[in-house]
């Protein structure tokens, strides 16, 4: 297994995966396992929200998500869209369900 640097917003990460597109998965599927506050007051901004959610520990992802097999910040890093790797591990969620309820 190949060693991945994935950054996505303020995650920074290094991750041992078959290929770079499992590594960005990897990476969703740890910020989707994460219980998100709701914030009520009303007179925060998405900034200030997004700050508190770092304060707090909390994975944030970008719109993108940067992989690269030498290290992080680089500009020949591969780019997959966040929302479309969502949709990919959603749909891997799905089928592990699917499969967990054939085999009960």
């Amino acid at each position: 297994m190949a060693k991945y640097y994935v950054q996505s917003g303020n995650v920074r990460t290094v991750i041992s995966a078959d290929d770079a597109e499992k590594a960005a998965l990897w990476v969703v599927h740890r910020a989707m396992q994460q219980v998100i506050p709701v914030y009520e007051d009303e007179e925060l901004t998405p900034n200030q929200k997004g700050e508190a959610a770092v304060i707090q520990g909390i994975m944030v992802l970008g719109n993108s998500v940067s992989i690269s097999e030498i290290g992080f910040d680089r500009c020949d890093s591969e780019q997959r869209d966040t929302f479309e790797l969502v949709i990919q591990w959603h749909q891997l969620m799905v089928a592990l369900a699917r499969l967990d309820s054939l085999m009960q």
